[in-house]
C-alpha cells in the first residue's frame, strides 16, 4: 500500500508522522520512534533504524527517501571554521558553516560558556554555532554580499534546513544535549521569505533535535510584514535586524529592500517587537570603507536605534570578487564604534570566522573550490 506523506520523511513533524503510521496500519507509538530516529538519533538511513520492524522500514523506504542531505564537500579554516557544501535530492545545494570556540569568546548570538572540552573533527571546542542557509541563493540583493550574485533559485523545505544541521553536527560527531550547539539563520538566503518552512524547522529543531530556541538567532534584512509575524510566535529565536546604512537614501542604494520597507517602517516594527525578559534586539551593521562608515553615519544610527533595548553588532566587510566595495581600516572601524558606545549604545565588532575559505559573513556562494583571499 502506499503511504499518504510529504515527499520525505525529514521535515515531517508529529502529526505528520502520526498520519503516516495511521495509513500503514501501525501502533500509534510508532509516530514517536519514528520522529526520535529522525531527529534525535539523526539516522540517514532507516535501514539503522532498530526500534522499527523490518516490513515497516520497507514499506517507508519504498515510498520515500529520509530525505538526509549530503556533504559534498568540507573546507577547514585556520581559525577551526568548517565550510560544508550540502547538496540536495534535486542537485541544488547550499552552504553552512561550523564555527567551535575553545577560549571561552563570543561564539554567537544566544551562546553561553560551556564546561568541559570536547574533541571533533574540527579540533577541541567547548560550544560551537551552526550558520544556517533558508535559500538556494538570495532574493534580496545586498549590493555588499556575495550570496547576492547568485539570485535566488529556490526555496528549502523544512526538512532541508533541518537536516543541514543533523548533517553537521553528525560530521563533527556532536552529542545532544551535552554538547553547547547555537544555531544562527544568516546563511544564504532570507528566513523571512522563506517563513513557514523556516518556522516548521524551528521547531523541529527545538523538540525534536534539541537546541533550545533561546540559542537560536535569525537575522532578517527587512521583511517588516514578517518580523511582526515573528513577535507572535510562541516559539522563536532571537531577532537580528541587518541595517547596515543611517539613512535611507543610503540603505536603498545598498539594499534595494529598503525601496519596499523603508527605515521608518522597519524601526516601527522593531520598536514594537514583543522583546522577552532580559532579551535584546541585535542589529547588524557591515561596515564598508568610504561608503557607510563615516562619524556622521555613526551619529544618524544613535538617533535610530536610541531608546531601544538594543545591541549593534559591527561587521568590516569581508572581501569577495565581483564586490564593489573595499574594508574599512581598523581605526576607523574602531572610530565608529567609539561613537556608538559614548552615546551609550552597546556596540562589538564581530571578528571574521573562516574569512580565508570563505565561510565569513556576506561571502557564501557555493563555492565549490577551495579559494584564498
Amino acid at each position: 500500500m502506499a503511504l499518504q506523506a510529504p515527499n520525505s520523511l525529514m521535515g515531517c513533524d508529529l502529526e505528520e508522522l502520526r498520519s503516516l503510521v495511521e495509513s500503514a496500519h501501525q501502533p500509534a507509538y510508532r509516530a514517536q520512534q519514528l520522529f526520535e530516529a529522525l531527529y534525535v538519533q539523526r539516522q540517514a538511513s532507516l535501514e539503522d533504524v532498530s526500534t522499527l520492524p523490518k516490513d515497516f522500514r520497507e514499506q517507508l523506504s519504498g515510498d520515500f527517501p529520509v530525505g538526509f542531505p549530503r556533504i559534498e564537500n568540507r573546507f577547514s579554516s585556520t581559525d577551526g571554521t568548517v565550510r560544508y557544501l550540502i547538496s540536495f535530492a534535486d542537485g541544488q545545494s547550499v552552504e553552512t558553516v561550523w564555527m567551535p570556540e575553545g577560549d571561552g569568546g563570543e561564539a554567537g548570538d544566544g551562546s553561553d560558556a560551556g564546561g568541559d572540552m570536547e574533541k571533533s573533527s574540527g579540533g577541541t571546542w567547548d560550544r560551537a554555532t551552526i550558520c544556517v542557509s533558508s535559500q538556494v541563493g538570495c532574493a534580496v540583493d545586498c549590493q555588499f554580499c556575495l550570496t547576492a550574485l547568485l539570485g535566488v533559485k529556490r526555496n528549502l523545505t523544512a526538512g532541508e534546513i533541518v537536516g543541514q544541521v543533523c548533517a553537521v553536527l553528525n560530521d563533527q560527531k556532536v552529542s545532544l544535549p551535552q554538547r553547547r550547539v547555537n544555531l544562527v539563520f544568516m546563511g544564504m538566503g532570507e528566513p523571512f521569505l522563506n517563513y513557514d518552512s523556516f518556522m516548521k524547522a524551528v521547531r523541529l529543531l527545538v523538540e525534536g533535535v534539541g537546541i533550545p530556541a533561546s540559542r537560536m538567532t535569525v537575522s532578517t534584512a527587512g521583511i517588516v510584514p514578517r518580523v511582526y509575524d515573528f513577535g507572535g510566535e510562541a516559539v522563536r529565536p532571537k531577532l537580528a535586524i541587518s541595517l547596515n546604512a543611517s539613512n535611507n537614501e543610503l540603505r536603498s542604494r545598498l539594499m534595494p529592500l529598503n525601496r519596499k520597507w523603508d527605515l521608518e517602517k522597519l524601526m516601527a516594527a522593531a520598536r514594537d517587537f514583543p522583546l522577552r525578559n532580559r532579551e535584546r534586539l541585535t542589529f547588524e551593521y557591515v561596515l564598508l570603507d568610504g561608503v557607510n562608515d563615516a562619524p556622521q553615519n555613526a551619529r544618524e544610527l544613535v538617533e535610530l536605534v536610541r531608546g531601544l533595548r538594543a545591541k549593534l553588532n559591527l561587521i568590516a566587510l569581508n572581501p569577495g570578487p565581483g564586490l564593489p566595495f573595499d574594508t574599512p581600516a581598523e581605526d576607523r572601524v574602531l572610530q565608529f564604534q567609539s561613537i556608538l558606545t559614548a552615546a551609550g549604545i552597546p556596540a562589538f565588532i564581530r571578528r571574521p570566522r573562516g574569512r580565508d575559505i570563505y565561510a565569513a559573513c556576506g561571502q557564501l556562494k557555493r563555492t565549490v573550490e577551495l579559494v584564498t583571499v
